[in-house]
């Protein structure tokens, strides 16, 4: 009998949830991440119920380098996804149809090499001869190779960079002697100290509060969803918020995504070489589109501001003022967000 009322008691709570719009009227959006601690707010709004909250009910859908996850959102298999800066400006000089809503990340990248030639890396001017291991289309990539340039060095004649399919395969390189340094991103950072490598150089060191993931999605599909995707960046929001007042519990939400011990965890999220925010950045990406260009990474005359939309940051921000007015945090972040980001500046040391 009490199981019988038990089960009634939850069949009507369904009803009255979905009733509510809970539950059966959850907007379904598919999202491609990195398995990086820097991915930390779609695993934070996703674990601790801030998707559900804002009525998503998101799917997080891995992949291995932003390339693969870029051509799934270009193909229509997600709605959106975490890829990078320059690999997003890469497809849209190329044609793709992206446009950038709002942020994940900066900085986080890093130049690992072995123990003994770590000296020579200290300068970048002494990189003149190194083969280096990157993935292409990684931010990082860009980040160097726009500061090897602004350092007097010839990118076609002065080096050469060996590209990999994912920083796993850098790291490898880079212990085996494949390479002379490699570029890699947290938490190959933090792994490749373990394995008895050296971070030599920082990419905040080279360009300081550079954007790393940025949020894209197929225009279309943009507009189409706008509401969802406003209550997207409301949930980020959330989890930024969240990522600031509970170490422990962010770091319990990055362990099932990220496959590092939680020691190595809260150096990579809290150590200082990681910029967390869900802001688009737009002058930090314009900016960056003109380091891909410089850099020759990239050839195009499109207009890259007219693939980026603030409009729906802005809200979802307005949104939370007006739900908690006494919350610093949402004010702080109107000030950023009306200011834009921090001044870049290359740094040849």
């Amino acid at each position: 009998m009490n199981r019988m009322l038990i089960g009634l008691l939850a069949l009507v709570m369904m009803v009255i949830g979905a009733g509510n719009g809970f539950a059966a009227d959850l907007k379904k959006l598919k999202v491609g991440y990195l398995p990086t601690s820097g991915h930390l707010l779609y695993f934070v709004a996703k674990e601790k119920g801030f998707f559900q909250q804002e009525g998503l009910d998101v799917e997080l859908a891995r992949f291995t380098n932003s390339g693969e996850g870029l051509t799934a959102i270009k193909t229509g298999k997600l709605d959106a996804g975490s890829f990078g800066t320059s690999a997003p400006l890469a497809f849209i000089a190329k044609g793709a149809d992206f446009t950038i809503f709002g942020g994940q990340m900066g900085e986080g990248h890093g130049l690992i090499t072995r123990p003994e030639k770590a000296e020579r890396f200290k300068n970048l001017k002494s990189y003149k001869g190194a083969t280096i291991g990157t993935v292409r289309l990684a931010t990082g990539d860009v980040v160097f190779r726009a500061a090897l340039q602004n350092a007097g060095l010839d990118l076609k004649k002065d080096l050469t960079f060996k590209e990999f399919d994912s920083p796993a395969a850098v790291l490898e390189a880079v212990k085996k002697g494949g390479v002379d340094a490699g570029l890699v991103w947290i938490p190959y950072t933090t792994l490749a100290e373990k394995q008895g490598l050296k971070v030599v150089k920082y990419s905040g060191d080279i360009i300081k509060g550079h954007t790393c993931c940025r949020q894209v999605a197929l225009t279309a599909t943009l507009k189409g969803r706008q509401a969802d995707f406003e209550h997207f960046l409301t949930a980020l929001l959330k989890a930024y918020q969240y990522y600031h007042t509970d170490r422990s519990g962010t770091v319990d939400a990055a362990a099932k995504y990220v496959q590092i011990n939680k020691a190595d965890l809260i150096k990579d999220i809290y150590g200082g070489h990681l910029l967390v925010s869900p802001d688009p950045h737009r002058k930090s990406v314009l900016q960056f589109w003109d380091f891909m260009k410089k850099a020759e990474y990239i050839t195009s005359n499109e207009a890259i501001d007219n693939h980026i939309n603030t409009k729906l940051y802005a809200s979802a921000l307005s949104t939370l003022e007006q739900r908690e007015p006494k919350e610093k945090l949402w004010k702080n972040l109107e000030k950023e967000f009306k200011s834009g980001d921090p001044n870049l500046h290359i740094m040849a040391h």
